[in-house]
């Protein structure tokens, strides 16, 4: 075990450092794991022994993520066994798994859950909402069935960490029955988890039910507002987040940051440039909200999705504070849309740190400039930094089971089924006049080959799998966690005309709800 064996074996670096309190431990240890330092977590390691504090459950827990933190991961394991041999009572285990969750050792943080002698409702609470916040969702929702079929009664808090699963993954069948056990169990509705279910229903698709609420709480609490314009927002109804913003004048709630967030992103979505100006200089002028860089990227995704990339970029230099990764990004994202190449490379000079994501926007302008050169160029570069494109994936919830699809994926027990019922929609589609949008394929490849790239995005193997799983006419939802592409837009528009059918489509940014060949996009997102 990692005693005082452990200090005679780093007896040369423990003499380098001397702690006397437990504060300064953990300060110590934060940095460790911050910017990574064997010695030192070696060092203080000895010092945890040696004053007495091996059983201070957060100095464990923040010790054994600084050693995964530090590339050592042996020492951890021996770490966290020898955390098993120590008896921590219930409330030392509750903050170890709660501090587990907070670092992101979702795993540890299970198995000591497992281990438990006796669990109250804040070891439920904790390992629940600890995945939750993990986007571990399902196994969120696994471990809260079994604390229903437990002795514990789920409280505020836990249906507050589920709801936030089941928005998280639009899982429209889990929010009706968590809304349903909320009521059966009569749990008293605060703003918080007001909030929540309106946030929850506007996730999941369902913008009715969440105006049904809101119309039914007490809204003395600004979030209550928020989460209402935000699901407004998400689902491009401008026009209504506008409404709400004036309803909240009216009964003198005093919007915050977050409200404006909510406002220009509503203005965003829906192209209403003037309104996101206007609401943009009334922050500071008449309700004193100082912009944050949240702010600034709404602005420049604002100007920039309308093509105003000119300003946008205006808007980036007069910042107030340093503009970060996110705002470039947007920044890179309307240049793609605009083929502008060369305002795209200034947004990547400006990124430190290229990801994935930021390399196949680039080469995505390049490929639809036909400027096949550069966008190998981008490709080669990503070759040599070891960077692999993010994969898109979709799911669908079927029969209270969520099933996850990747773009050409064959992973799942049904995929003969799925990939003739999606030959045939293809089929159909082209028949309709459906042309592949071949131009956002990156390589320069055949025309052919690049149609087949498109045709099994995880996207239309979702909505494959729905509607091999379901009724004529019923409506299918699915999620996606990145933003939809031209083809599956176009294609999607189609298939809703030829099946009759209602087909929403949550990606990363809003809500699609194609019906009879038209989006409530408007074809603008």
């Amino acid at each position: 075990m990692l005693t005082h064996s452990f200090c005679k074996r780093f007896n040369h670096t423990a003499a380098m450092i001397t702690y006397t309190d437990y504060g300064a431990l953990f300060r110590v240890l934060e940095e460790c794991r911050l910017s990574p330092n064997l010695i030192t977590a070696n060092s203080t390691h000895c010092s945890i022994i040696k004053l007495g504090y091996r059983k201070y459950p957060s100095l464990v827990s923040l010790l054994v993520s600084v050693y995964m933190s530090c590339n050592a991961p042996i020492l951890a394991r021996q770490l966290f066994n020898e955390v098993h041999c120590l008896d921590f009572g219930l409330v030392d285990s509750n903050l170890m798994i709660a501090r587990f969750m907070k670092i992101g050792e979702s795993d540890v943080a299970k198995k000591l859950f497992e281990k438990m002698r006796t669990r109250d409702l804040v070891s439920w609470n904790s390992i629940i909402g600890g995945y939750v916040k993990n986007a571990r969702y399902e196994e969120g929702f696994s471990y809260f069935r079994k604390m229903l079929k437990s002795k514990f009664e789920p409280d505020g808090f836990t249906f507050a960490s589920i709801i936030t699963g089941c928005a998280r993954t639009g899982a429209l069948d889990h929010a009706k029955w968590i809304h349903g056990l909320m009521i059966e169990k009569k749990i008293e509705l605060n703003y918080i988890l007001s909030s929540a279910l309106i946030d929850m229903y506007s996730k999941c698709g369902r913008i009715e039910e969440a105006k049904a609420i809101f119309g039914k709480v007490q809204k003395k609490d600004v979030s209550v507002w928020n989460s209402m314009i935000n699901g407004f927002a998400i689902h491009g109804l401008a026009s209504d987040a506008i409404a709400i913003f004036a309803m909240m004048e009216e009964e003198s709630i005093s919007p915050d940051a977050i409200t404006f967030i909510g406002i220009l992103t509503a203005c965003s979505h829906s192209g209403l440039i003037e309104q996101g100006r206007k609401f943009f200089d009334l922050m500071e002028t008449r309700y004193l909200v100082h912009p944050q860089i949240e702010h600034y990227g709404a602005m420049v995704d604002l100007l920039g999705r309308a093509g105003l990339l000119e300003e946008a970029y205006e808007v980036i230099q007069k910042m107030l504070v340093e503009p970060d990764v996110v705002i470039w990004r947007a920044f890179l994202s309307a240049c793609r849309t605009y083929r502008n190449s060369d305002m795209a490379e200034v947004a990547v000079e400006k990124i430190s740190r290229l990801e994935s994501g930021d390399y196949v926007l680039l080469s995505n302008i390049y490929s639809s400039l036909r400027d096949w050169d550069s966008a190998a160029r981008v490709r080669d570069e990503m070759k040599k930094k070891g960077v692999h494109k993010g994969s898109g994936k979709s799911w669908v919830e079927t029969g209270g089971i969520i099933h996850h699809f990747k773009s050409g994926d064959h992973s799942h027990p049904e995929t003969v089924e799925i990939y003739k019922v999606l030959e045939r929609l293809i089929s159909r589609t082209r028949m309709e006049g459906f042309i592949p949008s071949t131009e956002l394929v990156l390589m320069d490849i055949s025309e052919e080959e690049k149609e087949q790239n498109l045709n099994y995005h995880s996207e239309k193997l979702a909505v494959a799998y729905a509607i091999l799983k379901s009724s004529p006419r019923t409506e299918i939802q699915i999620s996606k966690n990145l933003r939809t592409c031209i083809d599956c837009h176009y294609w999607m528009k189609i298939v809703s005309r030829i099946l009759n059918r209602v087909i929403i489509v949550r990606d990363r940014i809003r809500f699609h709800r194609f019906e009879g060949g038209l989006c409530t996009c408007g074809d603008f997102w």
